[in-house]
């Protein structure tokens, strides 16, 4: 897809939220429809290499128009739906431990800690369970909750719709800081979460700016550039982060849509490497590479000590991949049908491929144990898949 089919294809999408202008990508709008808007790639037949099953399948509810982030704590699967059910499933078997309704639509996904679950609601509403699906307290929050919230510590931090960062305390709900930077007047509405590493909070803001802060206090660390804006029109000029950072081995790295793939000294916030890869799902990375779907849905490695090229696999073109997770000798990724596709780790080509229900999968596939990792769909399957 061209640079200026996909701002053509912008141009229709635009809504009104907060007050200032956002996006929806094309990205989101295949996620509400059967069908990607630019035709797919047809999938290719490869001698697979790896056996991959479905170890277990639970079901929680679908996901509608959201985005539903899973998380994995200890030995417990929480997934949530769009309609407020929230289920907690064992992973080793996937047997049900808990389910509970939170009586109100949920977005973004779940956050767990030993003894509490937070989830946010499209009406800037974040909650807070005992692990039994008993209330704990509620806040509003001033915007929508599009990404999951993160526990850390005492602390439930929250990134709101506009890009604000809220922190709350566990025990109590009372808010502890904020963080806030200005927006610009155009941006794309996504599901940016955010990373916390060694108590600092890192996160990607429209404009193309990685920030890393204290988690205590969110006092501001460092503030760099990811990706400057560029263009003549408004659409042109966005140049958003819009998915979470990754946070490994001493780097923070991020990437902007319409803009640059960027890897950072995690500590100071200077630069290492930067390579124009425009990416809308974001990265993963292992103890070598760093891993990204870019905004055509090829999957891209980078050497993670200088971001020079080592392969790319593009035959997944517009299917609507998930950003990737490496995972031991593959790179895993979701698509909109419901297809996971591991790549080798070494040179990107297809190793194994296993259909879940057909429905797509958006939110990034999370790695259960070393040979297990974790999707789930649209329709609302939570299936955990096991390579031997």
């Amino acid at each position: 897809m061209t640079r200026g089919a996909i701002v053509a294809s912008l141009l229709g999408l635009l809504s009104v939220i907060s007050g200032c202008d956002t996006v929806k990508t094309s990205y989101n709008s295949w996620f509400g429809s059967p069908t990607p808007a630019v035709k797919p790639a047809e999938l290719t037949t490869f001698r697979s290499l790896v056996n991959v099953r479905v170890a277990w399948q639970g079901v929680v509810g679908p996901a509608d128009k959201t985005v539903l982030f899973p998380v994995v704590n200890g030995n417990t699967v929480w997934a949530a739906a769009a309609n407020g059910q929230i289920a907690g499933f064992n992973a080793g078997n996937g047997a049900s431990v808990a389910r509970f309704s939170a009586t109100q639509p949920i977005s973004g996904g779940v956050a767990a800690s030993a003894n509490a679950i937070a989830v946010g609601t499209p009406r800037g509403e974040l909650l807070a369970f005992d692990r039994s699906g008993k209330a704990l307290w509620k806040v509003q929050v001033p915007g929508e909750l599009l990404a999951p919230p993160v526990i850390e510590g005492d602390l439930v931090i929250t990134r709101v719709g506009d890009g604000a960062i809220h922190a709350y305390d566990l025990a109590s709900g009372k808010r502890r800081w904020i963080f806030q930077r200005s927006a610009p007047a155009l941006s794309v509405r996504s599901n940016a979460g955010i990373a916390v590493s060694r108590g600092t909070v890192y996160a990607g803001f429209p404009g193309g700016r990685l920030v890393a802060m204290t988690a205590v206090g969110g006092s501001v660390l460092w503030d760099s550039v990811v990706a400057l804006p560029k263009g003549t029109t408004e659409l042109e000029r966005v140049a958003d982060v819009t998915s979470p950072p990754v946070v490994d081995d001493g780097r923070a790295c991020a990437a902007a849509y319409q803009g640059r793939t960027v890897c950072f000294d995690a500590a100071r916030g200077a630069a290492i490497w930067a390579r124009d890869i425009s990416s809308f799902s974001g990265l993963g990375a292992d103890f070598r590479s760093i891993y990204v779907t870019d905004d055509k849905n090829a999957v891209i490695a980078l050497d993670k000590s200088s971001g020079g090229s080592l392969w790319k696999q593009d035959k997944l073109a517009g299917r609507a991949l998930t950003r990737p997770l490496a995972f031991g000798r593959y790179v895993i990724v979701g698509d909109y049908q419901g297809f996971v596709h591991l790549l080798s780790r070494d040179d990107g080509s297809f190793v194994g491929r296993i259909a879940t229900d057909g429905s797509a999968i958006a939110a990034a596939p999370v790695a259960l144990d070393l040979a297990s990792f974790l999707v789930q769909t649209r329709n609302g399957g939570v299936f955990a898949i096991r390579t031997e």
